[in-house]
């Protein structure tokens, strides 16, 4: 005859528990799922609002490939959609300004300091560029960063014959720790080329001949992609 085991009332509760458990475990993990669905876009349960608006830059940025080259060889381009944050500075006359002030247009953004070497040298080429391209529909943003002496800049751009850039300015440099820490900037100069909705296009790295045929086919074909 076959010996029949039978269980213990203590293990089938020890068993009955562990069930439990096992599904409380389960429903707890799911939920933390949709949390992070719903916060990060996980599984896409939820899409970052700026994916749709900022796809044409992506695709503008498509385009453009073949045109950096030459004095514009270091421009990074988007390659996923990203809207840059709306940076805060300040203009001539001290009223408060925000990138948001130029949706509507292309952007070429730029941070500049008279203690950083570059970024003197480009200026020329930005004012040059702004004179060839600026209107309605393109504008350089060129942001100083310089924290202390504030005539400083004023007296560069002067001695250096700056005539059709408009002088922004942010004395607390947070302008560019806001951009660093959104993975745009990495040093000085640093440049990014925004479309109308404020999407990155691309960015670069150090300076550039903006002024020069490249740079010029280049930025207005980011203008009328």
């Amino acid at each position: 005859m076959t010996e029949q085991k039978t269980k213990s009332p203590s293990s089938s509760l020890a068993l009955r528990k562990i069930g439990r458990l096992r599904l409380v475990s389960a429903a707890a993990a799911a939920g933390i799922l949709v949390v992070l669905a719903g916060v990060y876009g996980i599984g896409h349960l939820r899409s970052n609002p700026a994916d749709a608006a900022c796809q044409a830059a992506v695709n503008t940025a498509k385009k453009i490939v073949p045109l950096v080259h030459g004095e514009v060889a270091a421009l990074a381009l988007a390659q996923t959609p990203f809207r840059v944050p709306d940076l805060a500075f300040k203009d001539a006359e001290g009223h408060d300004r925000t990138l948001a002030d130029w949706r509507g247009r292309t952007v070429l953004f730029n941070l500049w300091a008279t203690w950083c070497v570059p970024c003197r040298r480009e200026m020329p080429a930005l004012d040059a560029l702004q004179a060839l391209r600026g209107g309605t529909d393109f504008e350089v943003v060129a942001v100083n960063i310089d924290t202390r002496d504030p005539q400083k800049p004023l007296a560069f751009l002067k001695d250096v014959g700056i005539t059709h850039l408009a002088y922004y300015y942010d004395d607390s440099a947070k302008v560019f720790e806001d951009l660093k820490e959104a993975g745009k900037a990495f040093g000085m100069p640093t440049t990014v080329i925004l479309d109308r909705n404020g999407c990155e296009i691309g960015t670069m790295a150090g300076p550039a001949e903006w002024a020069s045929d490249d740079g010029v086919k280049l930025v207005s074909a980011a203008i009328n992609p």
